[in-house]
């Protein structure tokens, strides 16, 4: 039976096309710069987001680490959205590696952090009190799927640089988003000083992240990535993936957000399945349901893993349910059946 995965877009499989790009990379020792293949990902992911320079990186966590390593330094303080991806799923490395204050907001006026909440938690200036706010960590796409809007962003940025502190974006689904707001991703990296997107989720790739920004600071993140151990060698083998994941990867997102609004619309017509599919914007749906009558989240997972549907058990969020290029839209169709049929009287 054949898995329909609806995990994550990180349980995507590189295609033929990269298969055979790997195997026949021409390579060179990276951290020496002579990775020729190493080379043409990190021009052609510079030139796509409009900045100077890109650094290939391990994975979406080591990337954000590299970045808040780069731009703070030990007893900094860091202001980020209490949900975000630095905060929840990054294992306290920030305050672990770099020795860091990371401060966790809870935006107030919408799911992203805004200017206002912002400029209330900036510390700067020479209280020995305090820590010095030196960077504030934005996420886009959000840890929900939904965006954060290009000008919230460049709210956010003329603070910052009226105070004089830096702005990391944690662009993990980076091109998922800009297509969702209907702009370049250029035109969200232009909105901070350094910009990390994952080539290994819905963009395919097996491995590997980018993290961009201007000359000096790839300069600078590339020694605080060898400091992590993420100086590797002939890893040409991986960027050549990279290179088709930023071409054919990011050319096919368009079905992705096409099967999630679909799912979003197919859940929320039955009964006792609570969701808001505005807020579907990219190519997670989260839901919930009425538990009760020996129904529960619990359960539907089960059910589901029995059929063949694959998806992370219920969080306090409720269900979560992500789609990539591991499911088409009879997939879709097929979880859908198979929630109604669990719910049904």
């Amino acid at each position: 039976m054949r898995t329909r995965e609806f995990r994550s877009d990180t349980m995507t499989l590189p295609t033929e096309a990269m298969r055979d790009a790997m195997r026949d990379a021409e390579l060179g020792d990276d951290v020496c710069d002579e990775d020729p293949t190493v080379n043409r990902l990190q021009r052609l992911a510079a030139d796509r987001l409009g900045l100077e320079a890109a650094l290939f990186v391990p994975s979406g966590t080591f990337g954000n680490q590299c970045a808040i390593g780069t731009h703070t330094r030990a007893s900094d303080e860091v202001i980020v959205a209490e949900t975000a991806h630095v905060v929840d799923h990054e294992a306290g490395a920030a305050g672990g590696l770099f020795g860091v204050q990371v401060r966790a907001v809870e935006p107030r006026r919408a799911r992203y952090l805004t200017v206002e909440d912002v400029a209330k938690r900036v510390r700067i200036g020479d209280d020995v009190h305090h820590p010095r706010t030196r960077l504030v960590v934005l996420e886009n796409a959000l840890a929900d799927g939904s965006v954060m809007p290009l000008e919230a962003m460049r709210e956010v940025r003329a603070y910052a640089r009226s105070v004089g502190i830096a702005v990391h974006l944690d662009g993990a689904r980076l091109f998922n988003a800009a297509l969702a707001l209907g702009v370049e991703a250029a035109a969200l990296a232009a909105e901070a000083d350094s910009v990390m997107f994952c080539l290994s989720k819905g963009l395919g790739a097996p491995v590997g992240s980018l993290l961009c920004g201007s000359a000096a600071f790839v300069a600078q993140a590339k020694r605080v990535r060898k400091r992590m151990g993420g100086g590797m060698r002939q890893v040409g083998v991986l960027a050549a993936a990279g290179i088709l994941a930023l071409g054919d990867g990011v050319a096919r997102l368009p079905e992705d957000h096409d099967n999630a609004k679909l799912l979003a619309l197919l859940l929320a017509e039955i009964p006792r399945v609570r969701i808001d599919t505005a807020a579907v914007q990219t190519n997670l749906v989260f839901c919930s349901l009425e538990e009760g009558a020996g129904r529960t989240m619990a359960g539907l997972v089960e059910l589901l893993g029995a059929r063949g549907i694959a998806t992370y058990p219920p969080g306090w969020w409720g269900l979560r349910f992500a789609t990539s290029s591991r499911v088409d839209a009879d997939d879709v169709r097929a979880l859908a059946a198979a929630v109604r049929e669990y719910l049904a009287p």
